[in-house]
């Protein structure tokens, strides 16, 4: 996984009117913590922010106040519900070599076996452990074939090398639903039949 840089400057400034005040200046508003260390309260430039989001788990190189150089991964991302920009950040410090844990997207690629079966992501992103510089995009998930009531769990999935599962490798990812226009057409005429009687 690549690093992204992003400059970033310490904030003096706290409270909803500095929040807005900085953002305003299309600015995002963050917080850095990990390690044990104080949390530092940053402002992070919006557009070059937003672009490195846009990848799942992208580790950000911060170089803070034109110094120090600090490896970081989000954690939370606040938007705004309407428009969609970005409002605050909480960014994770992060050491080469040092296990995180993640959520990765789960792609399921192949066709289900035919009959007009649904596949149900239980998981939409599957929690894992990986060194912080090698943390994987996604993972891809064969579903190729599968009928009805088949199920993906966690430990079925094939992950890459020096990642680990975070969840309960029984925990189901995937399944497959058999299509309900069928049984939803019969209930329809029962209860056409019943209210006629």
């Amino acid at each position: 996984m690549s690093e992204v840089k992003i400059a970033a400057e310490t904030r003096t400034e706290f409270g909803k009117g500095a929040a807005r005040r900085i953002r305003r200046t299309d600015k995002v508003p963050g917080v850095l913590y990990g390690h044990g260390s104080d949390p530092l309260h940053l402002t992070l430039p919006g557009h070059e922010l937003l672009l490195a989001l846009r990848t799942p788990n992208v580790l950000i190189a911060l170089e803070i106040d034109g110094k120090t150089n600090e490896l970081a991964i989000p954690k939370a991302v606040q938007r705004d519900p309407l428009k969609g920009f970005l409002e605050h950040v909480d960014l994770q410090l992060v050491k080469r070599g040092e296990k995180v844990q993640v959520e990765i997207p789960v792609q399921a690629e192949g066709e289900l076996a035919p009959g007009g079966n649904l596949l149900e992501h239980v998981l939409n992103a599957l929690p894992v452990e990986a060194e912080a510089t090698h943390i994987p995009e996604q993972v891809t998930v064969s579903v190729e074939g599968l009928e009805a009531g088949a199920s993906v769990l966690a430990k079925d999935v094939t992950l890459p090398s020096g990642v680990t599962l975070a969840v309960d490798e029984d925990a189901v990812v995937l399944q497959v639903l058999a299509a309900q226009a069928e049984e939803a057409s019969e209930g329809a005429e029962e209860g056409e039949e019943a209210a006629e009687a």
